[in-house]
């Protein structure tokens, strides 16, 4: 992990600890690099709920309660998807906030619409609208877009759980 990932991680769980929140993670393109980041820090089981990894549309339905019709009409890589998932995790887990990634990582899968390099974000907090963001960070690889990805996230947490 690079050191730029421990610091993010490590802010995150101090703002959730500050204010006494649980975190839990709902992952898609990124695999589950969002709660290795935040489980690389000694100490974190304090602040970690959980974490739901879910690649396939399958998953995201029975694990975080994503609508079918949402991932039929609007797809995995969505505003509508991502926002559902990090729903579903504050729904299914102990947490108070929660950050949730789905995008096309690449190489493949990308299309005109949906490029290789899109993601979408969405944190949410436990009584609160989810906050949307969406990066298109271009082919630059899949662990490149891992990695933007993960900070992004993280980053979101951050804010979120700032007062």
């Amino acid at each position: 992990m690079t050191e730029e990932l421990h610091a993010a991680a490590r802010r995150v769980l101090e703002a959730c600890r500050a204010n006494h929140l649980k975190l839990a993670l709902a992952e898609s393109c990124t695999g589950g690099l969002v709660a290795a980041a935040v489980t690389e820090i000694a100490g974190s089981s304090d602040v970690f709920d959980r974490a739901f990894v879910t690649y396939s549309n399958a998953a995201k339905q029975a694990m975080l309660g994503v609508p079918a019709s949402v991932l039929e009409t609007r797809g995995a890589v969505s505003k509508e998807t991502v926002e559902a998932m990090a729903a579903g995790a504050l729904e299914r887990s102990g947490a108070d906030l929660s950050a949730a990634v789905t995008g096309v990582a690449g190489p493949g899968g990308g299309t005109a619409e949906k490029p290789v390099g899109l993601v979408h974000f969405a944190a949410a907090r436990r009584g609160g609208r989810p906050v949307h963001r969406e990066r298109r960070y271009g082919d630059l690889g899949r662990a490149e877009i891992r990695r933007r990805s993960v900070l992004e996230a993280l980053t979101m947490l951050e804010e979120l759980a700032s007062p």
